[in-house]
């Protein structure tokens, strides 16, 4: 069975992450892949190079984020052509990991996805768990863990589609607005309804 795993920012996904991690679930963790396609010497990188130019690599080859950044943050045309070719990047080398993993032997894997619904990504996964919060909370936590305004954590917070669509699309939802020990016991409820191994 494959878990897709995704919530919002400051939702407390990476927290339940951790929590099926530790309980022997391997992660395929869509950040962490879209890091690894952009690697200094990967064919992303080289592409990435001949679209946005020279400047956007460092000294050492990599990819110079803040350079990138720059350049796609105010120009919606300039993030869907980075996006055009990192996504496909990102997707093949999820399925590769998948892939991988299966051969392994392994019967449950979680692909940790952020943007799962926003990326269309459903057919990816089996199940889908979502880890949400209240409104008030998320701000609460968005602002404390990142320093952020009030009006800074609203504009973050709906740059994302709403949780409570994202709800509806889950197979699960975990509601991590209580103690860590609450939310714990949530994900081994729905592990143990789901049977998985």
């Amino acid at each position: 069975m494959i878990i897709g795993l995704t919530g919002s920012i400051a939702s407390g996904k990476s927290t339940v992450s951790n929590m099926l991690k530790n309980l022997g679930y391997p992660i395929i963790d869509a950040d962490v892949v879209a890091r690894i396609v952009v690697e200094k010497g990967t064919k992303t990188l080289e592409t990435i190079k001949e679209v946005f130019g020279e400047e956007i690599i460092s000294e050492d080859g990599s990819l110079n984020r803040e350079k990138l950044g720059d350049i796609i943050f105010n120009s919606p045309h300039k993030r869907k052509q980075l996006n055009d070719i990192i996504h496909p990047a990102i997707r093949e080398e999820m399925l590769r990991q998948k892939e991988e993993l299966l051969t392994e032997g392994h019967k449950t894997i979680v692909m940790d996805i952020p943007l799962l619904f926003e990326s269309k990504l459903q057919s990816y996964v089996n199940k889908i768990l979502v880890v949400t919060v209240t409104e008030e909370t998320q701000l609460a936590r968005l602002m404390a863990r990142n320093n952020f305004t009030l009006d800074e954590a609203k504009a973050r917070i709906q740059s994302q589609l709403p949780l409570s669509i994202k709800e509806q699309g889950a197979d699960a939802v975990i509601y991590n607005n209580g103690t860590i020990q609450s939310t714990e016991e949530q994900l081994k409820k729905i592990l143990a309804i789901w049977k998985s191994e």
